[in-house]
């Protein structure tokens, strides 16, 4: 995965980074966190420059993430999860995951959009709970963008800082990500026995 990544950024260069990420929004296991530290590593090297390496990296993000959203908008839930259900592993991806990210963005509202992308194992999904919802098309698209600014600008800037050894940016964030998982979970399980009370009470 690394060296494919690597070939590409090499040959397309900027077009290449906006490729791979764009390529990373609809196919969940080509990670980001591999993507753009290269950049960054790249950008120490001298061959790219940091603003259009970001421009890059936001754009690709940006057209990877509209099509979901026009899925979740068009299709619903229930055909989404289905068909998740029966052909997900091709993409990497479960229904349980677009459950955690439905539960992350009704707990957040449309904050959840930017929030969202700045979360591992969450980001790409959370276009789908927005389009569900029927979250107008302006606000998905400022809030995402601007999550995905500062989700590109860490990651290229931690490539840059690290220089050679910018994969440990992916293994840094991969327990990161189990963490933010867990931690959606459990404030799901709490929401839900709180709503449970509530509808008792009243």
């Amino acid at each position: 995965m690394a060296e494919w990544i690597t070939n590409t950024m090499n040959s397309l260069g900027y077009v290449g980074i906006a490729l791979l990420m764009f390529l990373e929004n609809l196919f969940p296991p080509i990670p980001s966190e591999l993507i753009m530290p290269l950049a960054g590593f790249t950008i120490a090297q001298g061959k790219m420059s940091f603003v259009p390496v970001i421009l890059a990296g936001v754009i690709g993000t940006m057209l990877g993430a509209i099509p979901w959203y026009y899925l979740g908008k068009v299709l619903g839930e229930e055909r989404i999860k289905g068909w998740i259900d029966r052909h997900g592993k091709w993409l990497g991806i479960s229904s349980e995951e677009i459950t955690k990210s439905q539960q992350w963005f009704y707990r957040h509202g449309t904050k959840a959009v930017f929030f969202g992308r700045l979360v591992p194992g969450i980001r790409t999904l959370i276009s789908l709970p927005a389009g569900f919802s029927e979250m107008r098309l302006a606000p998905f698209l400022i809030f995402s963008t601007l999550g995905t600014v500062a989700w590109v600008m860490l990651l290229t800037y931690a490539g840059y800082l690290l220089g050679d050894n910018y994969t440990l940016v992916d293994e840094y964030l991969a327990p990161v990500s189990k963490i933010a998982l867990g931690l959606i979970a459990v404030g799901a399980i709490v929401w839900f026995i709180r709503h449970r009370q509530a509808k008792k009470r009243a």
